[in-house]
């Protein structure tokens, strides 16, 4: 049995060498031909520059190309924004939903043990109650929670 562990372990490590290996070379080639590309990117916005001037003079030009990036950043930031709000939210039902499993599946394991234990065992009801009051107690805080939230102060009555 130790020989096939110590086997196994080998050819995991020498599959995760590997495999380091290979993404180390991946992420080299990458960054090259990411800047290869981001030159080629200045080189074309150098041209259109050119352009730009010799159509519409350099202090037009100039002011033109300031303003486009600008535009640009802006909309990176709104894109950015928009997105990172949607994820959270479903980072944040992924989260709620993983808490309900894990409450059930705990539910479901310590189960066996009260039915086997009865309700005479060592705690007696309160072994099953205790959990359940403080369940719902916790169940009508959130609700409560959930709805000062819900109201904002400035939205009119009526």
């Amino acid at each position: 049995m130790g020989l096939l562990a110590s086997l196994l372990s080998g050819f995991a490590s020498g599959e995760t060498v590997a495999a380091i290996r290979r993404a180390r070379t991946a992420a080299i080639v990458y960054m090259l031909a990411a800047l290869a590309v981001f030159c080629g990117i200045g080189f074309l916005v150098g041209a259109a520059y050119i352009w730009a001037s010799a159509r519409y003079g350099s202090l037009a030009a100039a002011i033109g190309f300031g303003v486009g990036f600008l535009v640009i950043a802006g909309l990176v930031l709104l894109t950015h924004r928009l997105m990172s709000g949607t994820r959270m939210r479903r980072e944040a039902r992924r989260r709620k939903t993983d808490m309900k499993a894990i409450g059930i599946t705990a539910a479901l394991a310590v189960l066996p043990a009260l039915l086997k234990g009865g309700l005479k065992g060592k705690g007696g009801l309160g072994v099953i109650l205790g959990p359940a009051v403080a369940l719902a107690a916790y169940a009508i805080y959130r609700e409560n929670v959930k709805s000062d939230t819900d109201h904002h102060p400035d939205a009119g009555e009526g």
